[in-house]
Parts: C-alpha cells; structure tokens; sequence
C-alpha cells in the first residue's frame, strides 16, 4: 500500500490536530470499561459460564448472567442477549412486535426509520406479509425541524392515546441527518412522560459505548441493538440484545420465543465466550471506531467534501457520513475502503440490489464476520446526493489504512 506523500501529510496534519478529541475519547472508553469490568466482577463472571447449552436451553447460566451484565452496564431493569438475533433489524422487529397490539398507533419522532424497517412497519401499505399494518397497526412519523432539530411541538401535538410506542432512532442511518445525544433523547423520554403512557423505544444501533451512558438511563423503556455492531466489540459473530425495563423486556421476549417461555430457553451452543469476550472488548473497540470516523471527517473535509458530522462536532455515533456528489465516487471510496481491508482486500465492489432496500446499495466490507459494521466498511444507496456512510475499524491503525486508502482512491478523480 503505497500512499502519494498529499495523503500522507494530510493525515497527519489530521493526527495533530485531532489529538486532544482522541484523548476525550480515550476517557469515555475508560469509564466505559469500568462499568462493564465491575458488571462482570458483580456478577461473578466464571469460566464455567462459558459452556453451551443444547436443546431447549435451560438452565443456561452463562446466557442468564450476560443478560444481567447487559441490563447492569445499560442501566437497565432487564435485559436479552441471543447470537440467535440475526441482524438488528430482526432485534427491532422482535422489539415491536412484543410492544404493539392491533389498533395501536406507531409514532417515529425522528422521521422515517431505517430502510430495512419500512417492509416490517408496512409503510407503503399492506402486504399480507405479516407486516404491522397487516394486523392493524397504524403508524405515524414526525420530522425533524428545517434546521434539523427534533420537533417537538409537533410530538406534542400527535401524542394522542392511541400511541403506544414512541419510536426514536438515536444514528443516522442512510439519512442526511445528525445523530441524536442521550441527553436530547431524554428531553423526548420527558415529554412523552408529562402527556402519555406510551413505551418510548429506541433503535441503539451504532450508538453503543460512544458517550458514558445509554438511552434507558435517561429513561427510555427500550433500547435495541445488533451484536456485530459496537457491543459486538468485534468477536461476535452474529446476534442482537434488548434492553430497558421488566415489563417491555418481557413483552419483547414473548417475541423472541413464544408466550409463556420467553426468556427461560434459547440454547448458546457454544456462542458464550465470545458474547462476554466481545462485551469486554466492545468499549476500546467502538474508542478505535469513533477515532477512525474523526480522522475520516476530517482528511474527506480538507479534501472538499460535505460531511456529517464534521471533525470539529461532537460525536455520538461511530457513523461518518461524506456527501461525495456521484455514483463514481461512492465507487471509488468503496474500492479504496476494500483494497484497505483484511479479508478479500482483492474484490473490488459493486452497487447490488440488497434485501430490504428500494435502491441499489454499495458496500465494502472486508470483515471477518459478513456485514460486521464494528469492523472498517462503508455502504451506501446509489441515489442523490451520493452519501457514503463509513463505519468501524477494529484497530485504528488498520481503520487509519483504510481510511487512507480510500482518499487516494477519490482524489485520483480529480488528477
């Protein structure tokens, strides 16, 4: 990997400039760590916990006790963690369905929610698939203010009694839109508090270990997340978790197995070990991650590119999305990001057409695990205005290759 000397001094021009934001980072990834070590000593975390179980489960100590260190480290009542949980879509899916009753209004006070959910929810309209609105649920989106700021008169005013679940998703998604803080979500738990009783349920996917604490700490009754994304910490190789209070984990787990067993099976076979390895980890990992975006920010920035959020912004996802202005571009990150990566450094990707999406999606991601968005990749719709959203890197060093890599790669565009 050879990198022309503009790349390499802009990087570490980036490294200089952006070392007093790396420190704070390392602070939040140190308090982090200390919540989930004193998590796993409470919890008298033995080598005994690590043994699978078959069949039906039961009795599974190892998969018991990670749900108490979820619920503890998240300042939760109650909490499920399963490799069986194939993506985080499915995590959000269980979620809703254990919330919701026909008859039921579904509000998104945060526009509409990630491409992957618009089939779940019915968006468009009914299918006969099996969707929300397939069973009578209605559903309902707020959007964000002109200046991009959550709009919460207009909560206030669609509030009505008929809505049981306030939906929030806390990152970006595949929108131009800011990713929100714990404390903004609380200023929405507050609301709906003072004017209804409905669950407030939050899509926590990227936003993990990013800031010192969780959505349920501020009093959210449901935060959802996929394992191969930050809490994964890089060593799970599939799964999701849900957690927030006793009684919509309940509901929730219903979902997840069936009415009346919820959480007392579900065998681990043999995922144990790397479930708590990828938990302990999962603070550095997501500080390695959120340290490759900052240093993405800015090299894309002094490259003249818009992006979101900029190097100078606080962080609160490991998400970094840079407007690249055409379809070659996104290919030309793409390409760079791969060529940086561990596995199948060789291909050189292709927008295709991926379940759950209305547009062709783009995607690099030499991972060890298929889709792992903790480790280095980057994805994105093929439509206007050509946004690439990059994530994870489970090293900075290797996420400062890709990122590097990537750079070169767009900057030939304009040679």
């Amino acid at each position: 990997m050879n990198f022309s000397e503009k790349i390499i001094n802009l990087t570490e021009s980036a490294e200089k400039q952006l070392s007093s934001r790396f420190e704070e980072i390392g602070k939040t990834a140190f308090l982090n760590t200390k919540k989930v070590l004193s998590a796993f000593a409470d919890n008298r975390v033995s080598e005994a916990m690590f043994a699978g179980t078959t069949g039906y489960g039961y009795d599974d100590r190892g998969r018991d006790t990670l749900d108490k260190i979820y619920a503890q480290v998240f300042s939760a009542e109650d909490a499920f963690v399963r490799h069986s949980i194939v993506n985080g879509t499915h995590a959000l899916t269980i979620a809703l369905f254990g919330l919701l009753r026909p008859g039921d209004v579904m509000l998104s006070v945060t526009g509409k929610p990630y491409d992957t959910l618009d089939k779940v929810i019915g968006i468009e309209k009914k299918t006969g698939e099996g969707s929300l609105a397939d069973f009578g649920i209605a559903y309902r989106q707020i959007d964000f203010t002109p200046e991009g700021d959550i709009d919460f008169e207009g909560i206030e005013k669609a509030l009505t009694p008929e809505v049981r679940v306030v939906f929030i998703q806390r990152s970006k998604g595949y929108a131009n839109r800011k990713t929100l803080s714990v404390d903004e979500i609380g200023r929405v738990v507050k609301l709906v508090r003072r004017l209804s009783d409905a669950f407030v349920m939050v899509d926590n996917c990227y936003g993990e270990f990013c800031e010192e604490r969780e959505p349920t700490a501020v009093g959210a009754d449901l935060i959802v997340g996929s394992l191969i994304k930050n809490p994964g910490g890089g060593m799970a190789e599939s799964g999701g978790y849900v957690a927030g209070t006793k009684e919509a984990v309940r509901l929730a787990s219903y979902r997840l197995t069936s009415v009346g067993t919820g959480l007392e099976v579900g065998a681990s076979l043999n995922q144990n070990r790397n479930l708590y390895k990828g938990f302990f980890y999962a603070p550095h990992t997501v500080a390695e991650a959120q340290k490759t975006a900052l240093l993405a920010a800015y090299i894309f920035e002094k490259l003249g590119y818009d992006v979101e959020p900029s190097y100078t912004d606080k962080r609160y996802d490991i998400i970094q999305a840079v407007r690249l202005g055409s379809e070659e571009a996104m290919r030309a990150f793409c390409k760079g990001i791969q060529s940086g990566s561990p596995v199948d450094s060789f291909v050189t990707p292709e927008p295709w057409d991926m379940p759950g999406y209305s547009d062709k999606v783009i995607m690099a991601a030499g991972a060890f695990v298929q889709g792992a968005s903790i480790e280095l990749s980057a994805d994105g719709p093929i439509r206007p205005p050509y946004t690439i959203f990059f994530q994870g890197g489970l090293t900075y060093e290797s996420g400062k290759i890709g990122i590097m890599s990537a750079a070169e790669q767009v900057a030939a565009l304009k040679r």
